[in-house]
């Protein structure tokens, strides 16, 4: 299971990470405790206008709300909290995953009322049970959500929940209903999310947890309208994609649940409280769409075995519950021989593997899960030409796959052939150009093939998109001095220089 072990930029000798602009972490701190966890997704007061069936006062879409907030100016803040959120969380570079929850989202969103359909998806590394949307088109997914939604229709009624929040603009409503600032909202949603994403982790931030009880609830009252009005846009969304509506209702009571039976609630139910009566008028919203039959996605259950491997403690351990599970009771037995298959590569079992995928293979010898895992167990096996062969085929009939071509490029990586994965990486990273697994393997293979150049700009990308401004900076100053017999080379860089000072600045004036 193909995964790069890329760098994560936290400090842990502080509650704040300090690698974000120190002025913002600063603020940030400040302001994380009193605000707490109800900041997250945009859950605070609206300016009511009208009025739907249900009785709850909405405001008219386009209303003086647009005018505390632009679209622009949420993009451009969503995009500088993303930079910052990755600088201090662990994110997943499981490019088959990552595509999976891109694909997911997008169909979504082209059947939900978003103006900008164009969204930014960060998977975070965290198994509790939790996702965000932060205004300017950004969607957050822990991979716990795989471990709790039981099926495709039931991670997707979490998802179009998200969305409907962004559609709605929860956050420029709650801006013009409380006459604030962006600095404590944004500074508050962030400081919010990255201590849910490491929660159990940081033992700094986790600290904080306890600082935050008081300020929830009063976060938390006011927060109701603008789920309720998430909760219908939701299940309308979920209706016109073909979805299953009931798996909201299903997904809320699995969630309560988690209330009675957990000490700890998912981070989820820190920001959207679960009560009987919103799971009744979940269902009874639901019975109100067409009939739609339940999707019972396998293409789901494939992700979730990857993630369920990486949650075990060793591959040794995946491997023991994925062989019960294929003797006893499973979700999907096609998911179950998958998470077996990829639990035995990582243990260094290729022929083990080998013999457990094969079934999967003859039967559907050319989809990309099962072909990146044979893929994997050639690398395994220091096979790399037969590996790089199966994945180039492979992407002969999915041309531009993203999931495929990082496993091409990571087959040549190691391999030793630098400059064909330079080749595949260069023209990738033009597509992809906001994906930092992308640019991070770039870096490496360029070191390799020779180009330093290349080294330099790849990773001050890298760092531009993980927040890291000053090393982003340190690079291109490196790359600006050797390229200055290039005029293109050198112009370009000094461009990217001038951009990332002005990023700086603005992370600053937040």
């Amino acid at each position: 299971m193909t995964e790069f072990p890329l760098p994560q930029y936290r400090s842990r000798s502080s509650r704040c990470g300090r690698t974000a602009p120190r002025s913002l972490w600063r603020r940030l701190c400040a302001l994380v405790a009193p605000l707490g966890l109800g900041l997250a997704l945009g859950s605070a007061p609206l300016a009511a206008t009208a009025q739907d069936d249900d009785g709850i006062r909405l405001p008219q879409l386009g209303d003086a709300s647009s005018g505390v907030v632009s679209r622009a100016r949420e993009k451009e803040l969503g995009q500088m909290w993303l930079r910052m959120f990755r600088s201090q969380v662990r994110t997943s570079n499981d490019a088959l995953l990552q595509q999976y929850v891109e694909n997911t989202l997008q169909d979504l969103a082209e059947h939900a009322p978003l103006e900008d359909k164009s969204l930014d998806v960060v998977v975070v590394k965290n198994e509790t049970m939790n996702a965000f949307a932060v205004p300017g088109g950004v969607v957050g997914v822990h991979t716990g959500l795989f471990l709790f939604a039981e099926n495709e229709d039931q991670f997707a009624s979490v998802l179009a929940h998200e969305l409907a929040h962004l559609s709605q603009r929860h956050y420029a409503r709650t801006l013009e209903a409380k006459r604030n600032s962006t600095l404590p909202t944004l500074a508050g949603m962030l400081g919010a999310l990255v201590l849910a994403a490491t929660a159990g982790g940081d033992a700094g931030l986790a600290a904080m947890t306890a600082t935050q009880a008081a300020a929830l609830d009063s976060q938390l009252r006011f927060s109701r309208q603008n789920e309720q009005e998430a909760d219908r846009v939701g299940i309308e969304t979920l209706a016109k994609a073909g979805m299953d509506p009931e798996a909201a209702g299903e997904m809320f009571e699995q969630m309560l649940k988690a209330t009675r039976y957990y000490r700890r609630p998912p981070e989820f139910l820190l920001t959207h409280p679960v009560t009987e009566k919103r799971i009744a008028d979940a269902k009874l919203r639901a019975s109100r769409m067409p009939d739609t039959r339940p999707n019972d996605n396998r293409e789901y259950h494939l992700m979730r075995a990857r993630i369920r491997v990486a949650a075990e403690a060793t591959p040794q351990q995946a491997v023991k519950r994925f062989q019960a599970e294929l003797r006893g009771v499973n979700d999907n037995e096609d998911a179950a021989r998958y998470g077996l298959a990829l639990a035995q590569t990582a243990a260094g079992k290729p022929d083990n593997a080998l013999e457990t995928l094969q079934p999967l293979l003859d039967r559907e010898p050319h989809k990309a899960a099962f072909v990146l895992a044979r893929a994997d167990i050639d690398v395994t096996r220091h096979a790399y030409d037969s590996a790089i062969r199966r994945l180039d085929n492979a992407l002969e009939r999915n041309p531009g796959d993203h999931a495929l071509t990082m496993g091409l490029a990571n087959a040549h990586f190691k391999a030793g052939n630098y400059l064909a994965a330079e080749r595949i990486l260069e023209k990738h990273s033009r597509t992809r150009k906001k994906d930092p697994s992308v640019w991070y393997l770039l870096a490496e293979t360029h070191g390799l093939a020779g180009d330093i150049v290349g080294v330099h700009e790849a990773r001050a990308e890298y760092y531009i998109l993980n927040g890291v401004f000053d090393k982003a900076l340190q690079h291109l100053r490196h790359g600006m001095r050797l390229a200055k017999n290039n005029y293109q080379t050198h112009a370009i860089l000094e461009q990217r220089f001038k951009d990332v000072v002005a990023m700086q600045q603005k992370a600053k004036e937040l």
